[in-house]
Protein backbone atom coordinates (compact mmCIF):
# COMPACT_ATOMS: atom_id res chain seq x y z
CA UNK A 1 0.00 0.00 0.00
CA UNK A 2 1.36 3.38 -0.53
CA UNK A 3 0.79 6.10 1.93
CA UNK A 4 1.14 9.33 2.19
CA UNK A 5 1.52 12.23 4.87
CA UNK A 6 1.24 15.77 4.54
CA UNK A 7 1.91 18.55 7.40
CA UNK A 8 1.49 22.17 8.06
CA UNK A 9 2.59 23.87 10.83
CA UNK A 10 -1.15 26.18 11.64
CA UNK A 11 -4.46 25.29 11.21
CA UNK A 12 -4.28 28.70 8.76
CA UNK A 13 -2.12 27.10 6.42
CA UNK A 14 -3.56 25.06 3.83
CA UNK A 15 -3.00 21.20 2.75
CA UNK A 16 -3.99 21.58 -0.82
CA UNK A 17 -0.50 21.60 -2.39
CA UNK A 18 0.84 18.83 -0.85
CA UNK A 19 -2.39 16.24 -0.98
CA UNK A 20 -1.97 17.23 -4.91
CA UNK A 21 1.00 15.81 -5.25
CA UNK A 22 0.86 12.90 -2.91
CA UNK A 23 -2.32 11.84 -5.18
CA UNK A 24 0.00 12.28 -8.14
CA UNK A 25 1.88 9.76 -6.70
CA UNK A 26 -0.96 7.11 -6.77
CA UNK A 27 -0.64 7.27 -2.60
CA UNK A 28 -4.09 5.42 -1.78
CA UNK A 29 -4.46 6.86 1.91
CA UNK A 30 -3.37 9.92 2.88
CA UNK A 31 -2.51 10.75 6.92
CA UNK A 32 -3.11 14.70 7.57
CA UNK A 33 -1.27 16.97 10.29
CA UNK A 34 -1.99 20.15 11.35
CA UNK A 35 0.49 20.83 13.58
CA UNK A 36 4.20 22.06 14.03
CA UNK A 37 6.96 19.95 13.17
CA UNK A 38 9.00 20.70 16.30
CA UNK A 39 6.34 18.21 18.23
CA UNK A 40 7.99 14.51 17.91
CA UNK A 41 4.31 13.10 19.13
CA UNK A 42 2.65 13.45 16.15
CA UNK A 43 -0.95 11.50 16.57
CA UNK A 44 -1.52 11.28 12.71
CA UNK A 45 2.82 10.55 11.84
CA UNK A 46 2.23 7.54 14.31
CA UNK A 47 -0.97 6.14 13.04
CA UNK A 48 0.10 5.89 9.86
CA UNK A 49 3.19 4.13 11.40
CA UNK A 50 1.31 1.62 12.93
CA UNK A 51 -0.31 0.96 9.55
CA UNK A 52 3.02 -0.02 7.95
CA UNK A 53 3.97 -3.16 7.01
CA UNK A 54 6.57 -4.68 4.78
CA UNK A 55 6.85 -3.69 1.10
CA UNK A 56 4.47 -0.40 2.02
CA UNK A 57 5.73 2.80 0.72
CA UNK A 58 5.23 6.23 2.76
CA UNK A 59 5.17 9.74 0.37
CA UNK A 60 6.16 12.83 1.78
CA UNK A 61 6.14 16.36 -0.21
CA UNK A 62 9.35 17.59 1.17
CA UNK A 63 11.35 16.07 4.13
CA UNK A 64 10.84 19.02 6.29
CA UNK A 65 6.82 17.83 6.12
CA UNK A 66 7.70 14.68 8.55
CA UNK A 67 10.80 15.48 10.31
CA UNK A 68 12.06 19.26 11.27
CA UNK A 69 15.68 17.42 13.01
CA UNK A 70 18.19 15.44 11.15
CA UNK A 71 18.08 13.05 14.11
CA UNK A 72 14.25 12.65 14.13
CA UNK A 73 14.53 11.99 9.99
CA UNK A 74 16.95 9.25 10.75
CA UNK A 75 15.31 7.63 13.31
CA UNK A 76 11.93 7.45 10.49
CA UNK A 77 14.17 6.34 8.28
CA UNK A 78 15.41 3.80 10.00
CA UNK A 79 12.09 2.73 11.48
CA UNK A 80 10.82 2.41 7.90
CA UNK A 81 13.99 0.66 6.83
CA UNK A 82 14.05 -1.60 9.89
CA UNK A 83 10.10 -2.64 8.69
CA UNK A 84 11.00 -3.07 4.81
CA UNK A 85 9.09 0.48 3.94
CA UNK A 86 10.11 2.32 0.78
CA UNK A 87 10.24 6.02 1.44
CA UNK A 88 9.80 9.07 -1.00
CA UNK A 89 9.95 12.41 -0.59
CA UNK A 90 8.97 14.18 -3.93
CA UNK A 91 10.43 17.70 -3.87
CA UNK A 92 13.66 16.43 -1.89
CA UNK A 93 14.24 13.72 -5.09
CA UNK A 94 14.73 10.77 -2.44
CA UNK A 95 13.56 7.33 -3.31
CA UNK A 96 14.62 4.75 -0.43
CA UNK A 97 14.01 1.53 -3.21
CA UNK A 98 16.71 3.30 -5.30
CA UNK A 99 20.61 2.67 -4.74
CA UNK A 100 21.25 6.36 -4.49
CA UNK A 101 18.03 7.02 -2.00
CA UNK A 102 19.84 4.82 0.41
CA UNK A 103 23.16 6.36 0.20
CA UNK A 104 21.42 9.79 0.99
CA UNK A 105 20.18 8.51 4.22
CA UNK A 106 23.17 6.91 4.78
CA UNK A 107 25.09 9.65 4.14
CA UNK A 108 22.83 12.07 6.72
CA UNK A 109 22.95 9.37 9.50
CA UNK A 110 26.51 9.32 9.07
CA UNK A 111 26.91 13.38 9.11
CA UNK A 112 24.33 13.53 12.22
CA UNK A 113 26.89 10.42 14.15
CA UNK A 114 29.81 12.64 12.78
CA UNK A 115 28.52 16.05 14.33
CA UNK A 116 27.28 14.04 17.47
CA UNK A 117 30.80 12.89 18.19
CA UNK A 118 32.49 16.19 17.26
CA UNK A 119 29.71 17.86 20.16
CA UNK A 120 31.30 15.03 22.57
CA UNK A 121 34.78 16.08 21.99
CA UNK A 122 34.30 19.16 22.21
CA UNK A 123 32.55 19.09 25.54
CA UNK A 124 35.44 16.51 27.02
CA UNK A 125 37.61 18.73 26.21
CA UNK A 126 36.68 21.96 27.61
CA UNK A 127 35.88 20.05 30.89
CA UNK A 128 39.39 19.28 31.29
CA UNK A 129 40.18 22.53 30.36
CA UNK A 130 38.17 23.76 33.15
CA UNK A 131 39.42 21.21 35.56
CA UNK A 132 43.08 22.33 34.41
CA UNK A 133 41.97 25.64 35.98
CA UNK A 134 40.32 24.46 39.44
CA UNK A 135 36.71 24.91 38.17
CA UNK A 136 34.24 22.22 38.80
CA UNK A 137 31.05 21.46 37.00
CA UNK A 138 27.60 21.04 37.32
CA UNK A 139 25.09 23.64 39.27
CA UNK A 140 26.19 26.33 42.21
CA UNK A 141 24.88 24.59 45.33
CA UNK A 142 22.24 27.02 46.76
CA UNK A 143 22.77 29.42 50.14
CA UNK A 144 21.88 26.53 52.19
CA UNK A 145 20.44 29.38 54.80
CA UNK A 146 18.09 30.03 51.96
CA UNK A 147 16.81 26.83 51.30
CA UNK A 148 16.43 26.62 55.34
CA UNK A 149 14.16 29.23 55.56
CA UNK A 150 12.25 28.09 52.86
CA UNK A 151 11.72 24.33 53.88
CA UNK A 152 10.61 26.34 57.10
CA UNK A 153 8.28 28.26 55.49
CA UNK A 154 6.76 25.42 53.44
CA UNK A 155 6.28 23.42 56.42
CA UNK A 156 4.89 26.24 58.51
CA UNK A 157 1.76 26.50 55.68
CA UNK A 158 1.40 29.63 55.95
CA UNK A 159 3.12 30.87 52.79
CA UNK A 160 2.45 29.97 49.06
CA UNK A 161 5.02 28.58 46.87
CA UNK A 162 4.98 32.10 45.31
CA UNK A 163 5.86 33.98 48.54
CA UNK A 164 8.18 31.52 49.18
CA UNK A 165 10.41 31.45 46.08
CA UNK A 166 10.04 35.55 46.10
CA UNK A 167 11.51 35.29 50.01
CA UNK A 168 14.13 33.17 49.39
CA UNK A 169 15.29 33.94 45.93
CA UNK A 170 14.90 30.21 44.86
CA UNK A 171 12.53 28.50 42.07
CA UNK A 172 9.57 26.54 42.45
CA UNK A 173 11.79 23.64 41.04
CA UNK A 174 14.87 24.19 43.24
CA UNK A 175 12.34 24.10 46.45
CA UNK A 176 10.40 21.25 45.22
CA UNK A 177 13.84 19.39 44.65
CA UNK A 178 15.33 19.82 48.26
CA UNK A 179 12.10 19.24 49.77
CA UNK A 180 11.53 15.87 48.23
CA UNK A 181 15.42 15.55 49.26
CA UNK A 182 14.11 15.80 52.36
CA UNK A 183 11.30 13.53 52.02
CA UNK A 184 13.99 10.71 51.15
CA UNK A 185 15.88 11.57 54.16
CA UNK A 186 13.25 10.18 56.47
Amino acid sequence: MIFGYARVSTEEQNLDSQIDALNQHHVERIFKEKMTGTKKERPQLQEMIQHLRKGDTVVVYKLDRISRSTKHLIEISEQFDSIGVIFISIQDGVDTSTAMGKFFFRVIASLAELERDIIVERTRAGLKAARARGKKGGRPFKNQDKVNMAIKMYQSKEYTIQQITEATGLGKTTLYRYLDKGQKEK
